[in-house]
């Protein structure tokens, strides 16, 4: 964008602005009991700082409303007799939208009599009180604040400790050196494949993400040693929730964005008398107008929503989902070699879709007990059709012919039941099951570089496929899980608990124990430990792969494999270094065993797949293969106040591995350590300095990522396919990651109450930095080149909302 219409954009806005009356605001919302979600009829709410006193009542179901809230950052106290007191900070309340809150209250465990317990909670604490260690909450603003975010939860959370990201294609999280195919995904409690555009049989993370942050509420990202309820994972657990549409008036918000696209939401009340809403919302991907990483264009649109059909006699009922598409073509006479996705020597066609449907019910027994009941269905598809051109010497395409098919479908159907129990103060149950039920269709046949493929004729094309997987069956994965909190006192607290599985395909089972303890001994120190032993099953693609056992027969040789499993140890150390200070320090070891490797002695392991779109072509493993993450994170954070935040975290950390040939070696994703600095600072204006201009910045460094070098000679042998050197594996490494990213932008709350704007630039690798992204064959040239990653790009952001 021109930087005279930024300019004159800012001056617009600015001179509106004085204009503008004082404007204030509706706070509202639920205040609950943390562990067993039952209303607080009687708490308080106050606007801290205010004069005359700003406060309210919660009546009957929990529910307050605040009226008159100034517009701008507010803090508000929470009270209720025999409870801990809870401060809110950094409550940004504008014009455009009432704030909608659900504060959850934590009961003492030492009862006095008429007198109100004092301490302020931790603002760093989860949303799930049963995660003591490497968890933490995020909200819509933090996804939507971060600079280079590009309103992604998944590169939000590239800023917390522990995680690395180097790579600007993809949203891949890679926790503590673990494969990003450890990460679980969950929605509304309901465990789904992926969330992302252009996803992959397998993989987590893509390119562009179909979770629309303008959705969510507080959710939690937790990083080792979590909980029993999450399962089936070795890594790390995205908990992401929905919030609830508001129940009294019908809102509206406009968006534009350069990455994630046009958008429209609505919400609203269904029934004001029962409390029931709706939130809906619709993007149109917009990125084929600035798609960085390649020239081909990306066509992806989205759908969100969720419908709370408020309380009955029956319970509480509440609907959900989302669901996407995602296309783009590559045409090799249209693209060179230093595209991120593509083979100038190849035309190729992605398609997919992904969605997710769920129905939850929470019925209570009584005020102390409820079930929570869910039932959902997700769907992942994705085809992948290539075409190889075949040119002359003067690089004309004369011929074209098909070198790979694949196309997957995956369909889950999900029950999942919670049972939630609160005896008293001190003590809570937390049991459940998760039952799914998979219906798969993989199929996948290459021709692409098979140098033992013939061909008679001698046209330059292969004569048949070669059959990779062809697998079309149901099969179930059912989970059990059981976690106990004993509150000793108000500072001391234990949980224990255990995780079960059973994989009908493989018949495999596994039992899991959790446990974990937090003391606060002093007012403004805590520390945690916690072990889990954690299980996951061998991703799809591997476990059903097909393997040529005899020349024009294949059978799955990987169909019995078990669980990869892990034992996560976690000690925590936390300290308040003021209001809005804190300091966190983590130190961690995991073991993984029963690893799926070669039987003939290699280098290969499961435990560096998951990065890129496809995984390796290996048949008849074992489950005989170790490897070990260890390492310490520190993070220093002001949470906003005073008009600035700054988060500082530095991640060091080691990450072995050992496949058949029992040598140990770095895993692919063992970078060392990643570096992250992140400020941010707003300058208020206008009337009643109700307005404000926002700066943000982030600066990350990490070590390059280890790779394999290719051996030249063998991969011209090999048709072109890569042969990258066995006894090197991972021992060669890409250049350190760096990147700046720098954020500007103004709030403006208009003269019509009922109206908010927000604009910004985000300015990201500011320094156009050429980070290695890999180092590959180029068949054009017969040289390997070295791909570059993505250097400077705009992405700008307007959101209107009334």
């Amino acid at each position: 964008m021109n930087k005279k219409l930024i300019i004159a954009f800012g001056l617009l806005v600015a001179l509106m602005s004085l204009k503008a009356k004082a404007q204030t605001q509706t706070v509202k919302g639920q205040i609950l009991d943390a562990q067993a979600d039952y209303p607080l009829f009687g708490a308080t709410i106050g606007l801290i700082g205010s004069d005359p006193y700003l406060g309210t009542v919660a009546d009957m179901d929990g529910y307050f409303k605040l009226e008159n809230v100034p517009v701008g950052r507010q803090t508000l106290m929470v009270q209720y007799l025999g409870y801990k007191n809870q401060t809110i900070p950094n409550v940004l309340v504008t014009t455009g939208k009432e704030v909608v809150l659900q504060i959850k209250l934590e009961e003492s465990v030492e009862k006095m009599e008429e007198v109100v317990i004092t301490a302020d909670a931790n603002k760093d604490l989860p949303i799930n009180e049963l995660a003591k260690v490497s968890a933490r909450t995020f909200s819509l603003e933090e996804v939507t604040r971060f600079s280079g975010g590009r309103n992604d939860v998944a590169r939000m959370a590239a800023s917390f400790a522990g995680v690395s990201a180097p790579d600007d294609s993809r949203n891949d999280i890679v926790v503590r050196g673990n494969s990003p195919s450890g990460l679980l995904w969950r929605i509304e409690g309901l465990p789904v494949a992926t969330v992302n555009h252009y996803n992959t049989l397998g993989s987590t993370g893509g390119p562009v993400s179909a979770l629309n942050t303008n959705l969510l509420r507080n959710s939690d990202f937790m990083t080792g040693a979590f909980p029993a309820e999450y399962g089936n994972a070795n890594a790390a657990v995205f908990d992401v929730n929905f919030r609830n549409g508001n129940i009294d008036k019908y809102e509206f918000t406009g968006q534009l964005s350069a990455f994630s696209g046009l958008e429209f939401m609505a919400e609203g009340p269904i029934n004001r008398e029962n409390n029931s809403s709706f939130v809906a919302s619709y993007r149109y991907g917009i990125a084929r107008f600035a798609a960085p990483g390649t020239s081909a264009v990306p066509i992806y649109h989205d759908f969100s929503f969720k419908a709370n059909l408020g309380d009955t006699k029956i319970g509480r009922f509440e609907l959900f989902g989302l669901g996407g598409t995602s296309s783009i073509d590559f045409f090799g006479d249209e693209i060179d070699e230093t595209d991120l996705f593509a083979n100038p020597n190849e035309d190729a066609y992605v398609d997919n879709s992904l969605g997710v449907i769920g129905l939850s019910h929470l019925l209570r027994l009584n005020k102390t007990t409820y079930i929570k009941t869910i039932l959902g269905a997700s769907t992942t598809y994705g085809k992948y059709e290539q075409d190889n051109l075949i040119r002359d010497s003067d690089g004309n395409t004369i011929q074209i012919y098909r070198a790979t098919n694949v196309k997957n479908t995956e369909n889950r159907y999900t029950l999942s039941s919670t049972f939630n129990k609160k005896f008293n103060a001190s003590w809570s149950l937390r049991a459940g099951v998760v039952a799914e039920l998979y219906d798969a269709n993989f199929f996948a046949e290459n021709r692409d570089n098979q140098a033992g493929i013939p061909d008679d004729n001698g046209d330059g094309i292969p004569d048949e496929f070669v059959l990779i997987r062809d697998f079309k069956d149901q099969y179930t994965v059912s989970q059990g899980f059981a976690q106990a909190e004993y509150n000793i006192t108000d500072e001391l607290s234990v949980t224990a608990g255990f995780h079960s599985q059973y994989h009908g395909y493989t018949g495999s089972t596994m039992l899991e124990p959790r446990a974990a303890i937090s003391w606060q001994f002093d007012p403004v120190q805590r520390l945690s430990l916690a072990y889990g032993l954690h299980a996951q099953a061998v991703p799809s693609p591997i476990l059903f792969y097909e393997e040529e056992v005899s020349p024009g027969v294949y059978e799955m040789t990987n169909d019995q494999l078990d669980f990869t499993k892990s034992h996560h140890v976690v000690l925590g150390y936390d300290r308040n270094l003021g209001p809005s200070w804190r300091l966190k320090a983590e130190t961690y070891y995991q073991h993984v065993y029963n690893v799926p490797v070669e039987q003939v002695p290699s280098s290969y392991s499961i435990l560096n797949e998951g990065a890129d779109f496809v995984y390796e072509e290996k048949g008849s493993l074992v489950n005989e293969g170790t490897g070990r993450n260890y390492g310490a994170e520190i993070t220093l954070e002001k949470f906003f106040s005073n008009n600035y935040y700054l988060l500082m975290t530095t991640s060091v950390f080691d990450s072995k591995y050992e496949g058949s040939d029992g040598i140990e070696r770095n895993t692919a994703f063992n970078n060392h350590f990643v570096y992250n600095v992140l400020f941010g600072r707003e300058w208020k204006f206008g009337k009643g300095n109700k307005n404000a201009w926002t700066f943000d910045t982030k600066l990350t460094t990490s070590g390059g990522k280890p790779y394999t070098p290719i051996d030249l000679d063998g991969t011209r042998n090999n048709a072109g396919e890569e042969i990258r050197y066995e006894n090197e594996a991972y021992s060669m490494r890409y250049g350190n990651y760096f990147r700046w990213d720098v954020k500007f932008g103004v709030r403006i709350n208009s003269a019509n109450k009922n109206v908010s704007h927000q604009f910004f630039i985000d300015l990201q690798n500011v320094t156009n930095r050429k980070n290695e992204f890999e180092r590959r064959y180029n068949e054009v040239k017969d040289e390997i080149n070295v791909v570059e990653q993505i250097g400077f790009f705009p992405d700008i952001l307007y959101r209107i909302q009334f």
